[in-house]
């Protein structure tokens, strides 16, 4: 699955522990990353900088659902069950 352009989910449901570039202390669960353009697209995008969670993180169905709305209940429910 090719990642769904304009969704942002991924990049505001989960939280990172790490520090990365305009978070210094992490990024809570539910809380916009700063790197994320008005239009929903990672501006940290193929840059050393992203974070590696980031990086890793690859889009499929059962994760990002058949929307945004629907990927992000998916991701804060993840969310939700590992804390």
């Amino acid at each position: 699955m090719e990642c769904r352009l304009h969704c942002g989910a991924c990049c505001i449901a989960p939280s990172i522990s790490s520090s990365f570039l305009n978070h210094p202390n992490g990024k809570k669960a539910g809380e916009r990353c700063k790197n994320l353009s008005n239009d929903n697209l990672c501006q940290l995008f193929g840059k050393p900088e992203r974070p590696s969670v980031c990086h890793n993180f690859k889009a499929v169905e059962w994760v990002c659902g058949k929307d945004q709305h629907q990927a992000m209940q998916i991701l804060t429910e993840l969310e939700n069950l590992t804390n």
